[in-house]
């Protein structure tokens, strides 16, 4: 217990501090979410869940956080502009763990809609965050979610009213900001009630070269025939950590597309739980990764088919050079009387180098008999007949490694359903491979 014991005698010597800068809606499960921590500690290698990564282990150095809340010294809206042609977004910023509202735009949103610092609604509208908040991440089964409900004290919510259609897509940036070793634990919580619609990119960025730990919790309930799509990108450096844990309800009918693109980063843990709770819902869950140097990355998911009549389809894509290292663990569970099932689940990875790893490890659990499900995984290396091919054309190796790099991933890039974003993450894309560009070219602090 020696990462866990530091953070439990910080939770203990500052519990009152937490509540203080939060919200009474945060602060109630709290208690029950230190209990769970003290017991589950952080996950080892020796938990099924977390075989190839070690979270105790970076959870052990000493990091700093902002529980006083004390004002960072950065405005986002001077730092970060971002360059996506024709994708206008409503632009939000988190700093460190706290919803940044200083000199904030309004743009026009339709009438009900909430949208800002969790913080700050569920002041304003507890009823409705108490409603919503913690019922989807369980503190008891997972070590990481009851650290972040122990320490979170803001983050982001959206929530859409019955039937409302937000057309402007959301984009949440999450910025990190320290002059030193610095850890952040943020929430985002996401409600769409019946018939509702929207669309929400995710980018996380790291402003300084010091070493970064951050949580995050996200939770989002999908009401009946909505539908959401949720875009993560990470482009942050190789002195960053990131645990994010998102779980996701679906009622009768909805449609969700979650898409986690990772293109710069340290070491990512993203664990993604679906339920399909209603007949009729639909999940497309789709994932990327490129990494070298000494990176890694590793995607834990589960799907719930719990009634009939369901579809679910996973696709993720990882492309591994130098000593990167990957993992994708995937779960798709078909529950007793969710007939006529159409799961399919795909993972394919390539290992550019001999010293890249990866781990990967597809399951079914089928408790129903009229269902169509699939599951498959590869890893390989780059096709020497196409490179031989691509040379005998006048194409050098280099250059042809990177084509073939390049179409290898754009199937998870096609699944993206705002046409912007698919074209700016193609020519991202293209330059992470060839190394022009270390982060997004549209954000100041990355240049």
């Amino acid at each position: 217990m020696r990462a866990e014991q530091q953070y439990i005698d910080l939770f203990s010597q500052c519990e009152a501090m937490i509540c203080k800068h939060s919200a009474e809606v945060l602060n109630a499960p709290r208690a029950q979410a230190f209990a769970d921590f003290e017991r589950l500690g952080f996950p080892t290698r020796k938990q099924e869940k977390y075989k190839y990564i070690d979270a105790s282990k970076l959870f052990e150095p000493d990091y700093g956080l902002n529980l006083n809340r004390l004002d960072i010294p950065v405005n986002p809206y001077e730092v970060f502009k971002c360059d996506v042609p024709n994708m206008s977004t409503s632009l939000y910023f988190v700093v460190n763990d706290a919803f940044y509202n200083k000199s904030l735009t309004k743009p026009q949103l339709p009438e009900g809609v909430l949208l800002g610092s969790l913080k700050e609604l569920s002041e304003q509208h507890p009823a409705l965050v108490k409603k919503y908040y913690g019922k989807l991440a369980d503190t008891a089964k997972d070590g990481i979610t009851a650290f972040n409900t122990t320490f979170a004290q803001d983050g982001f919510m959206l929530y859409v009213p019955k039937g409302v259609v937000i057309d402007k897509p959301i984009q949440l940036v999450n910025i990190l900001r320290a002059d030193v070793n610095f850890m952040v634990n943020r929430r985002i919580l996401i409600v769409l009630e019946d018939g509702a619609q929207a669309r929400l990119l995710v980018c996380d960025h790291a402003m300084d070269n010091v070493n970064f730990l951050s949580t995050q919790v996200i939770e989002a309930h999908i009401g009946e025939n909505a539908v959401f799509d949720l875009y993560e990108l990470e482009e942050t450096h190789t002195s960053s950590v990131r645990f994010s844990n998102l779980y996701v309800n679906q009622e009768a009918n909805s449609n969700v597309l979650l898409n986690g693109m990772t293109l710069h980063n340290g070491t990512t843990r993203n664990t993604t739980e679906v339920t399909l709770s209603g007949r009729g819902a639909e999940i497309n869950l789709c994932g990327m990764a490129i990494a070298d140097k000494n990176e890694q990355v590793d995607n834990h998911t589960f799907i719930d088919h719990k009634v009939s009549d369901c579809t679910s389809n996973e696709l993720f894509k990882y492309v591994l050079d130098d000593q990167a290292i990957g993992a994708f663990a995937g779960k798709v569970l078909v529950r007793p009387g969710a007939q006529h099932t159409n799961s399919q689940q795909t993972n394919r990875n390539l290992c550019a180098t001999r010293d890249a790893h990866m781990y990967t490890q597809p399951q079914l659990e089928i408790y129903a008999d009229d269902v169509k499900c699939s599951h498959g995984a590869t890893v390989g290396q780059l096709d020497e007949n196409a490179l031989f091919y691509m040379q005998q054309r006048g194409i050098s190796l280099h250059e042809a490694r990177l084509l073939l790099m390049f179409a290898f991933v754009n199937e998870v890039i096609d699944t993206i359903r705002l046409e912007a974003l698919k074209d700016r993450l193609h020519l991202l894309v293209e330059k992470r491979f060839r190394g022009e560009l270390n982060k997004c070219r549209g954000c100041a602090m990355c240049k």
